[in-house]
């Protein structure tokens, strides 16, 4: 029998899509979102507003599909700004602080589906901030793979082929390269 008030609770879980620059990571949101929409859910999206690359509002991917997000400067501005979502999507996750981890847990625990979207491995090849504990907490992982730019294989490093060190270096094919493990530790032996 179903409760005649329909006050069957909802279930939230958080998803994670993770892999190197150019790997469809958020191709791949974007279209989870799509198909969200399409069901009539409520969606939010958000972003850090470090990610001015494409556009201020969207988030956009490399090859040019786009949606309306909401930049913010730290995630727990996600829990402030959230009006009545039934899924919440944030791109760029890595750029975010820990407490982005606690945000989607607190999302996923009041019922809302949380799809984000991120770098696993920073340029030098380590786990990138919050994503080691948020794929930790996250019910699904998807790894998404690029091309290797040497040899073809499949490629889950982003070589950095500017010459900043500093941890976040925002870009595209200017900066950057997937490379795949082999040709990653030849091209950083260098």
């Amino acid at each position: 029998m179903f409760p005649e008030n329909n006050t069957t609770p909802k279930k939230g879980w958080i998803e994670v899509i993770s892999g190197s620059m150019f790997s469809g990571k958020t191709e791949e949101l974007i279209r989870r979102i799509k198909r969200a929409q399409i069901a009539k859910q409520k969606v939010e999206i958000y972003k850090p507003v470090i990610d001015s690359r494409y556009a201020k509002e969207k988030v956009v991917s490399h090859d040019a599909n786009e949606i309306h997000s909401v930049p913010v400067t730290t995630s727990s501005e996600i829990l402030n700004r959230m009006k009545d979502a039934d899924v919440v999507a944030i791109d760029e996750v890595q750029f975010f602080d820990m407490e982005v981890v606690d945000v989607c847990v607190a999302l996923a625990n009041k019922g809302i589906r949380v799809i984000t979207a991120g770098l696993d491995k920073d340029y030098l090849g380590k786990p990138f901030g919050p994503m080691p504990a948020l794929m930790a907490s996250a019910e699904y992982v998807t790894k998404v793979h690029a091309v290797c730019m040497c040899c073809g294989a499949l490629a889950n490093f982003s070589h950095r082929i500017s010459e900043d060190d500093s941890l976040i270096v925002l870009g595209e094919k200017n900066n950057y390269e997937p490379l795949c493990r082999e040709c990653f530790i030849k091209a950083t032996k260098k």
